[in-house]
């Protein structure tokens, strides 16, 4: 064989090798597992900034995007998820999308967090004195000494941190100490609609309806597009993810529920950054 020949085997063996070397890889991160950098203290101290965490996408099932027409401004997340092993439990650390932007849900790509569910479909979720409290759980969610730091920090010294929680209406009064109890929804879920639950779930019925939903306290009714509303069933899973360092954490105590199709998957390892 010629010279010139072998080298062109050589080359194209080469380029085959190293397409399917790399379909298989992408394959596996679409599929069985991904890996995502720890950007902020959120987590702290479980899991510090430039940490990576290996996502196990097997546990819950690899979502499948059925439309690669992303948008970097927010759209409708269209996917499906395959059958899991298991379903999201209390206490996972988990990735998912970002759901909120411009005060609605909206899937935006690689626009990701990283926090522990202390809530799953179904449950009650409280903040008591700073403390988790869940009537579905009766360990610890979370880590207790974040949660101490927060009950014992007093309110005039917590500098540049926002009191106040979802919804942030004051007839509701949430804070960030002192919060819910919440129901979080399941699918399937039928819920009797006053003003109070208007305000708490407003964005996800909005999500699930597609129309705008407005309440009046004085008449404590509801209404979707200015027609009144009774009831509501819910079409997704929702959870309330939190981070562990409770004194300084953008999440759920913030924007709300994160939908079940917004979960990437659920951390399986955690490699420590640079110190």
């Amino acid at each position: 064989m010629k010279i010139g020949n072998r080298i062109f085997n050589y080359t194209v063996n080469t380029i085959i090798s190293v397409t399917i070397i790399y379909g298989l890889w992408l394959l596996m991160r679409i599929c069985v597992f991904d890996y995502f950098t720890i950007p902020t203290n959120s987590m702290y101290p479980t899991l510090k900034p430039e940490d990576k965490v290996i996502v196990n996408k097997l546990l819950i099932g690899a979502r499948i995007y059925t439309d690669f027409d992303f948008n970097t401004k927010g759209q409708e997340l269209k996917s499906f998820r395959m059958k899991g092993i298991r379903s999201v439990k209390h206490n996972d650390i988990i990735v998912f999308n970002v759901p909120i932007h411009d005060d609605h849900f909206s899937f935006v790509i690689n626009n990701n967090m990283c926090k522990r569910v202390v809530a799953v479909p179904g449950d009650s979720l409280s903040v008591v004195d700073g403390y988790y409290k869940n009537n579905n759980y009766r360990g610890t969610l979370g880590l207790e000494s974040m949660q101490k730091k927060l009950a014992e920090t007093p309110d005039s010294m917590m500098y540049g941190i926002v009191l106040e929680a979802y919804p942030f209406d004051k007839h509701v009064d949430w804070k960030i100490k002192q919060f819910g109890p919440m129901y979080i929804p399941r699918l399937g879920d039928v819920i009797s609609l006053t003003a109070r639950e208007g305000v708490i779930y407003r964005r996800m019925m909005e999500w699930e309806l597609g129309k705008k939903i407005t309440w009046d306290w004085q008449k404590d009714v509801v209404y979707a597009d200015g027609k009144v509303i009774k009831r509501h069933i819910f079409k997704h899973n929702y959870y309330f993810c939190a981070g562990d360092n409770a004194l300084d954490s953008d999440d759920s105590r913030y924007w709300g529920l994160v939908p079940e199709e917004y979960i990437i998957g659920i951390v399986a390892k955690v490699i420590q950054g640079e110190k």
